[in-house]
């Protein structure tokens, strides 16, 4: 919680990039040190620890999609770790249960549209250093077929030179598809390669949750 501003917070979710998955520590957040600006601007952050990550580790060692049982089930259960967090957030009255965004990188962007579509408690989403992926995996998990059912307002960051995420093959179909009005969706790409430059994200985001969250009090 952040140590401006005062209750009820606006609250961001986080979901990390897929080095998650191979680190069996929760004590030291390293993505922590790239979200600090949204404690400083007056908002909670939480980090859910999610299924196959970090001390909740199991079979699961790549974040790449298949067409497989196992996969499915985990998408399903990364899903259930978002609604159970805003779950949690409406039992804390420091914290706005009506004033909540997401925020994915990487990993947790490609899996944006899923969780953007089905949570209706999303008021607003970041999208960083994301973008479709070319595995195939089961439909009922496959993002491109939930980003058009996104409605909220999504903001896009990337790097044009993103080797993970192509530009043209999977950042900018992830952003035409949104179902968001085009005047409430943005897709800024910096000259840069799969991590935006923090000072220029750090700038693009704040003033994405001050227009849809609302300034910070």
């Amino acid at each position: 919680t952040p140590r401006t501003g005062k209750p009820p917070y606006q609250t961001v979710i986080v979901f990390p990039g897929s080095n998650v998955i191979y680190s069996r520590s929760s004590k030291d957040l390293p993505a922590m040190r790239y979200l600090g600006f949204l404690i400083k601007s007056g908002r909670a952050v939480i980090f859910p620890i999610y299924k196959s990550t970090f001390e909740r580790g199991d079979g699961l060692n790549s974040d790449y999609a298949s067409k497989t049982d196992f996969y499915r089930e985990h998408v399903f259960l990364w899903y259930k770790d978002v609604a159970r967090t805003l779950d949690y957030i409406e039992s804390r009255k420091d914290l706005d249960a009506g004033r909540v965004a997401y925020y994915g990188l990487s990993w947790g962007a490609y899996l944006g549209p899923i969780f953007a579509a089905v949570e209706p408690r999303l008021k607003a989403a970041v999208w960083a250093g994301g973008g479709f992926e070319f595995e195939q995996t089961f439909p009922e998990v496959d993002p491109i077929n939930f980003d058009s059912h996104v409605k909220i307002p999504v903001l896009m960051v990337n790097g044009r030179y993103d080797f993970f995420f192509p530009k043209e093959t999977t950042q900018d179909p992830m952003f035409r598809l949104i179902g968001t009005p085009d005047k409430d969706k943005k897709h800024v790409v910096f000259e840069s390669g799969h991590v935006p430059p923090p000072d220029l994200l750090i700038k693009e985001v704040l003033d994405w949750l001050d227009k849809y969250l609302g300034p910070v009090q």
